[in-house]
């Protein structure tokens, strides 16, 4: 398992859930991806696509620098 970090700051919807996306594909399962944004619609949009696709949330935070959402990558399969 590996941690890795996403940049997707000053990034507007649906970008930071595309980059999410790019990111996931390059991942191993159970490797954890840290996705840090400045849209507050990530918030909402990152967990989101994580249903649908089989990842795991396991933390959400906004505060005044952006909002961060850590996920487990649970399948290796393209998504």
């Amino acid at each position: 398992m590996s941690r890795h970090i996403l940049d997707a700051r000053n990034l507007l919807c649906p970008m930071p859930v595309i980059r999410t996306q790019d990111r996931v594909k390059a991942l191993n399962t159970g490797d954890i991806l840290e996705v840090q944004c400045t849209d507050p619609g990530a918030l909402n949009d990152i967990p989101a696509w994580c249903r649908v696709h089989g990842h795991e949330v396991v933390a959400t935070n906004e505060d005044a620098g952006g909002v961060v959402v850590i996920l487990r990558v649970t399948t290796s399969t393209p998504t």
